[in-house]
């Protein structure tokens, strides 16, 4: 395995023509346990793993502020909107035509609509572009995806893996479990005053590294795919 390739830190001589992979996370609230960031934190790590595994790409600076309006209501919390964030992903995605490919890998759910109404677009203009989401990781952590939606155990396994020290263990607790659509139509605040959508207590490292490495192993497999 090699070491990632940051467009960041390249002059635009330096930069050949490769698969852009474009880390989407956001700033929202994670419960009283995890940082605000950690959808983008997450998103870097798999854009990381997978480009150490492929050479051919380069990771963009990633993008931190989406859309996040279903966690209104808590501090910390930072959105854009879906709308905003189409727009935000078209244009980038325009900018970025002296590249052969590009691949959103996101890690938030809520960019759902965006990314895929984006992606659509782009897609009618020509553009080969793409997009990556979590795949299903309930084997791995014993519960339904239905269950760990936000803040729960798979999240905050990899926080843990990721990075020990930036996750509050001792406020580590468990909030309820609801359908997609009632977090899509009333927001996590109605339903979970500590913003956690499932079971964080049931977490730990070495979850995290296994999940993680699904992730990685499902992006590397994406881009070989659309390369």
């Amino acid at each position: 395995m090699g070491q990632p390739t940051f467009l960041g830190d390249q002059t635009w001589t330096e930069t050949a023509p490769s698969t852009l992979v474009i880390p989407i996370g956001s700033t929202e609230q994670h419960g009283p346990h995890l940082p605000v960031d950690t959808d983008t934190r997450i998103a870097i790590a798999v854009a990381e793993g997978a480009a150490a595994v492929i050479d051919t790409v380069a990771i963009t600076p990633p993008i931190a502020i989406t859309a996040s309006g279903e966690h209104d209501g808590f501090p910390g919390t930072l959105s854009i909107g879906s709308d905003v964030m189409v727009r935000v992903l078209v244009e980038l995605v325009r900018s970025a035509r002296w590249a052969p490919r590009v691949v959103l890998v996101n890690g938030h759910g809520g960019n759902h609509r965006a990314v895929t109404e984006a992606v659509a677009l782009l897609t009618s203009e020509g553009d080969a572009v793409s997009a990556w989401w979590p795949s299903d990781v309930s084997d791995l952590t014993g519960a339904d995806p239905g269950d760990d939606l936000h803040a729960g155990s798979a999240e905050t396994s990899v926080m843990l893996h990721l990075d020990a020290t930036r996750v509050r263990t001792d406020a580590m607790a468990p909030g309820p479990s609801i359908a997609i659509s009632e977090l899509q139509a009333d927001g996590v605040a109605l339903h979970s005053p500590s913003g956690v959508l499932g079971d964080p207590t049931r977490a730990n490292a070495a979850l995290g590294q296994a999940i993680l490495s699904r992730w990685i192993d499902s992006l590397v497999e994406h881009l070989r795919r659309v390369s």
